[in-house]
């Protein structure tokens, strides 16, 4: 067995797919509208899903927002220079949340950025925490 994605309600398909895409790097893998169930499905990720796990946003039509919900905690991405990746994010139009720097009571560097809807991503330096695996390095070309 293995994960194969996280599903994200999103009120704005256009601006998600920007943020996942311009903001962090990511691919758009698929997109199927389904007319009959008034839904569009959208899966991003960093490689092909059958190798990776990956994102599914789900656009409800006419849903402009959703509660996020006291039990949805963060998704996580290993990135191999975090300071770099804020500043990149940053610079993409992208809000981080919690600038890098070692989480409470331990040495894993982390930072949190915020997608349009309100979820948060957590970036976890790939160097201070051993059980991450590597995942494609965000560029100024990556998008």
């Amino acid at each position: 067995m293995r994960l194969l994605h996280t599903m994200l309600r999103v009120g704005n398909l256009e601006k998600s797919l920007q943020f996942y895409t311009d903001v962090l790097g990511m691919k758009l893998l698929r997109q199927k509208d389904y007319p009959g169930g008034e839904f569009t499905l959208a899966f991003v990720g960093y490689g092909d899903e059958t190798d990776n796990t990956v994102i599914e946003l789900t656009y409800n039509w006419g849903v402009e927002k959703y509660e996020i919900g006291g039990g949805f905690g963060h998704i996580a991405i290993g990135v191999a220079d975090i300071y770099n990746t804020c500043e990149l994010v940053k610079a993409r139009g992208g809000k981080v949340t919690r600038e890098p720097g070692p989480m409470k009571h331990g040495t894993t560097v982390i930072a949190f950025v915020e997608d349009p809807d309100g979820y948060k991503i957590e970036l976890i330096q790939e160097n201070t925490l051993g059980a991450v695996s590597s995942q494609p390095a965000m560029t100024a070309t990556s998008a």
